[in-house]
């Protein structure tokens, strides 16, 4: 669904949020087909299961934050994604 809402969007998000566990797949699958669309989409990655960071990240996340986050931690993450896409771009 995840995959299928993305592929939807006439406007791409710049940033996408990402979760591990999902209904219907789980998030480094989703990531990867969406990857497949576009290898330049920035995806921050979010899980408690820490034990896949080291594979959200090598598979094209370009953050991971650790479950549980606060809002402030979730704010800085998202701005130093757009921060880099601008300096990118």
């Amino acid at each position: 669904m995840a995959v299928e809402k993305y592929n939807n969007f006439q406007k791409k998000p710049d940033v996408i949020l990402m979760d591990h566990r999902m209904p219907i797949k789980n998030g480094l699958d989703a990531m990867k087909e969406i990857l497949k669309f576009n290898d330049h989409v920035n995806i921050i990655f979010a899980s408690a299961d820490i034990t896949i960071r080291d594979e959200a990240l090598s598979l094209g996340a370009c953050a991971f934050l650790d479950k549980p986050f606060n809002m402030k931690k979730l704010i800085l993450t998202i701005k130093e994604v757009i921060n880099q896409l601008v300096i990118e771009r």
